[in-house]
């Protein structure tokens, strides 16, 4: 069968400044899978922190980094990567001197769920995902790596409702600073109210609850409280400041952390949540700390987590 990537779509797009970042979307329409791929055409460094109790990777570390994929999938998506890693190969016509291989990191989302095939994010896609990346445009809602993702189904998928991918982003002064994020929870979106305003979905009544008072009906009534599987989110956080390596692990750990006040509950042992902090090393700014750095990016983490969502439709 033959598949024929997407790699342009319409509103709603974030749309920024920073142009050290190239932004690839791909989808296999049929399948209604993808991945999103971020390409630093002059490299970075990152960092990585993971804290999901089953995560999906490929060269999961710390360090160097040409370009980050993010797949549906599941562990089938991480070949996405490697069509990644092809295609800079190629770009670098075929050089196999030590300093110009590819070092490309992925992590995957499980979104068979929703979907009634097998399709995933292969090779190919990752290709056409490179090939169409450009900057400062960023696809909101169910698109590329997001295209199938659910959260909100914490004990019961038909609780569940349809996210994807969100993004935010601030300059101050010279720092730019931005957050994308691949939103497939268990656990339901929360706003800064302290309401569920995603997942969750009681489907004959229309109302959300919060996951622990379902879980205290759940015990109360002795119903199952078994947790769905399945379930991961991803996020890059991405600045152009000078960082050292000990100043990017915390930051990758405080935004990972802060996150818990969108997602509801996060890093639970049925997730794969993984996050990677990555600075082009572009521009110094002594008034902004690493710690005031983090502040910043944990309010545009809840942001991104927020704009997921844009748009997409109930599951149910």
């Amino acid at each position: 069968m033959k598949l024929t990537p997407k790699t342009e779509f319409d509103e709603p797009l974030l749309k920024f400044d920073f142009p050290s970042i190239h932004i690839g979307v791909a989808e296999y329409e049929l399948g209604k899978t993808g991945c999103t791929v971020f390409y630093f055409p002059h490299g970075a460094i990152a960092s990585v922190d993971i804290r999901g109790g089953a995560p999906g990777t490929i060269m999961a570390g710390d360090g160097w980094v040409d370009a980050i994929c993010y797949a549906g999938g599941s562990l089938y998506g991480l070949e996405a990567a490697t069509g990644v890693s092809a295609e800079l190969f190629a770009l670098r016509n075929y050089s196999t001197h030590w300093y110009d291989i590819a070092v490309v990191r992925g992590a995957i989302i499980f979104d068979f769920l929703p979907r009634d095939n097998s399709i995933y994010p292969d090779k190919e896609l990752g290709k056409a995902a490179l090939k169409a990346a450009k900057p400062d445009i960023f696809p909101l809602g169910a698109r590329g790596a997001g295209r199938s993702a659910t959260v909100g189904k914490v004990f019961d998928f038909s609780n569940a409702e349809s996210a994807g991918q969100g993004g935010a982003f601030r300059q101050i002064g010279e720092t730019k600073l931005a957050v994308f994020t691949i939103v497939n929870a268990i656990g339901a979106i929360v706003d800064r109210q302290g309401q569920v305003v995603r997942g969750l979905l009681n489907p004959n009544t229309g109302e959300r609850c919060c996951t622990s008072d379902d879980l205290e009906q759940r015990i109360k009534f002795h119903l199952d409280a078994r947790t769905a599987k399945g379930n991961t989110t991803l996020t890059l956080v991405a600045t152009n400041q000078k960082l050292q390596s000990k100043q990017l692990k915390q930051l990758a750990k405080q935004v990972h952390g802060s996150m818990a006040r969108a997602i509801q509950p996060f890093h639970t042992l049925d997730d794969g949540d993984v996050l990677y902090a990555v600075t082009t090393n572009e521009v110094e700014n002594k008034y902004l700390e690493t710690t005031a750095l983090g502040i910043l990016a944990s309010e545009l983490a809840w942001d991104a987590v927020l704009s997921c969502f844009a748009n997409a439709s109930s599951s149910n």
